[in-house]
C-alpha cells in the first residue's frame, strides 16, 4: 500500500497497489475528485482491483460525514456474492455420464432452464418477503411516486441472474470438494434508484452552489435532508432485495445439484454454511471516533474474523477469506480481481475461439445462450487474482481457494 498526498489532494488517497504506475489515468483522476470532497472522513481508499467507474472508481471506499453519494454506491445497489460448500468430491462427479452429457453439463443445463438469465424474467410473480414488507411500509417510499412501479416489477425478477459479470459457478476447492458460488445484485431496481436520486442530488447541489463539480458525477445528499432519508430507505430496500435475489438463486441451484447428484451417483448431498455478502452499498459505521457513512463500490466489508467471498474470473481462481479488520481500509477488501480490459477492449483483444479453447483446456463447462460476447468476461480481461490477493494480504486471510468447474453466464 502507498499513499498519495500532493497538490491534487485535499485528503490523502491510500492505494493497495505497488505504485501509481499500476493505476489507469481515469481511475486516478476520479480518486483525486473524491479526495476534494469537503465532508470526507480521513482519506480515500482504493483496493488492488480498482479501475475507473462512474463518478467513483470500482474498488473505491470513502467514509463521509453526514452525506451520501448515489454514484459512490453505484447502479447495482447491493450487488454481491453468495457461496456454499458441499460434502461431494468433484472427482466423484466429473466423468459421470447422463442423458444430457456429463453430470456437470447436466447440472449447468438445468440451472439455465430454471433461473432467468440476462434480461429474462419470470412469467409469473415470485414470492418476495422483501417486497411484501415494503408494501406494508409504504410511508417510506410513497413520496417517490416515479419509483413505486419498481415494487410490482420486482416480483418478476427476484431469483434471476442478470448479465454482464454476474454468474453462477460450480467450483472445486483446494481439498477437492464441490462448492457453489454466485454473483448478482438488485437487478433493475438498484439501477433505477441510483439514477433517480443522482439526478435529484444534481439539481439540489446546483441550488446550494455546491463546490462538488457536477462533471465529477459525485452529487451528494445530506442524510438529514428529506431526499437523503428517501435515498437511504430505497438503497436499503435494494440491498435487501439483492440479498434475497441471491439467496433464492442459491436455493434453486442447491436443489438442482442435490437432485442430480443423488439421482446419478446416489451420494447424499449436504451443505455447509452460506456466505451472502454485498459489495456495492453505503452503511453507517464507526471509524476513527466518528459515525460515518462508509461507501463501498466494488469493495467488500471484512471486519476482523468476518468471512467474505472474492471471485476471480471464469476459468480462474476465487477465494473465501476472513477479514483482518484493517482500520486503514475501513475494514474493507477488494471485491474481485478487477478488470484490466474494458468490455470493448476485451472484445477487440480476444476472440471467441481463444476463450472457448481456453475454457475447454481447463475442463470448464460454460453455460451461455449466446457465445459472441464471451470475451468480455474471459479471465484474460481481468487482473491476476493471485497478485490482487498478495497486495491485500494485510486486509484478508484466505481460508478457501476455489477453481471453476462449470459456469452459467447471462
Amino acid at each position: 500500500m502507498f499513499v498519495l498526498n500532493n497538490e491534487n489532494t485535499r485528503f490523502p488517497i491510500k492505494i493497495w497497489l505497488e505504485s501509481e504506475a499500476e493505476l489507469e489515468e481515469n481511475c486516478l483522476e476520479q480518486a483525486y475528485h473524491l479526495s476534494q470532497l469537503p465532508f470526507l472522513h480521513k482519506w480515500v481508499c482504493l483496493m488492488p482491483d480498482t479501475h475507473a467507474g462512474k463518478g467513483m472508481p470500482i474498488g473505491g471506499v470513502v467514509a463521509l460525514k453526514d452525506a451520501v453519494i448515489p454514484n459512490a454506491v453505484g447502479v447495482d445497489i447491493g450487488c454481491g456474492m453468495d457461496f456454499i460448500p458441499t460434502n461431494i468430491r468433484v472427482d466423484d462427479i466429473r466423468d459421470v455420464q447422463t442423458g444430457n452429457g456429463t453430470l456437470i453439463q447436466s447440472i449447468i443445463g438445468n440451472i439455465m432452464r430454471t433461473i432467468p438469465l440476462n434480461t429474462e424474467r419470470y412469467k409469473l410473480p415470485q414470492e418476495s418477503k422483501v417486497l411484501d414488507l415494503a408494501k406494508k411500509e409504504m410511508d417510506k417510499y410513497e413520496k417517490n411516486k416515479e419509483l413505486l412501479p419498481l415494487l410490482d416489477d420486482g416480483y418478476f425478477q427476484v431469483g434471476s441472474l442478470g448479465g454482464g459479470n454476474h454468474f453462477i459457478e460450480l467450483q472445486e476447492d483446494q481439498d477437492g470438494y464441490l462448492c457453489i458460488m454466485l454473483h448478482s445484485g438488485s437487478r433493475h431496481l438498484g439501477k433505477a434508484v441510483c439514477d433517480y436520486f443522482h439526478e435529484k442530488a444534481r439539481l439540489l447541489n446546483r441550488t446550494w452552489y455546491s463546490e462538488v463539480n457536477d462533471e465529477f458525477c459525485l452529487a451528494f445528499l445530506p442524510v438529514s435532508s428529506e431526499e437523503g432519508v428517501q435515498y437511504i430507505n430505497w438503497m436499503n430496500l435494494a440491498m435487501d432485495y439483492a440479498f434475497e435475489n441471491r439467496a433464492r438463486m442459491l436455493e434453486k441451484t442447491c436443489d438442482i445439484v442435490k437432485e442430480q447428484i443423488e439421482k446419478h451417483i446416489g451420494h447424499t448431498v449436504a451443505y455447509g454454511d452460506e456466505i451472502n455478502c454485498h459489495h456495492n452499498y453505503a452503511a453507517l459505521e464507526h471509524h476513527y471516533d466518528a459515525d460515518v457513512w462508509v461507501h463501498r463500490k466494488g469493495a467488500t466489508r471484512v471486519q476482523r474474523g468476518e468471512k467474505a467471498v472474492i471471485p476471480g474470473a471464469m476459468g480462474s481462481y476465487s477465494y473465501v477469506v476472513e477479514g483482518e479488520g484493517n482500520r486503514e481500509s475501513f475494514c474493507t477488501s477488494s471485491h474481485g480481481a478487477g478488470r484490466s480490459y474494458s468490455r470493448t477492449g476485451a472484445m477487440e483483444a480476444f476472440t471467441v475461439e481463444k476463450v472457448m479453447v481456453d475454457l475447454k483446456e481447463q475442463g470448464v463447462v460454460l453455460g451461455k445462450r449466446k457465445k459472441n460476447d464471451v470475451p468480455e468476461e474471459c479471465r484474460f480481461a481481468y487482473k491476476d487474482i493471485e497478485e490482487v490477493m498478495r497486495q491485500q494480504s494485510d486486509l484478508v486471510n484466505p481460508i478457501r481457494k476455489l477453481r471453476t468447474v462449470g459456469v452459467v453466464k447471462g
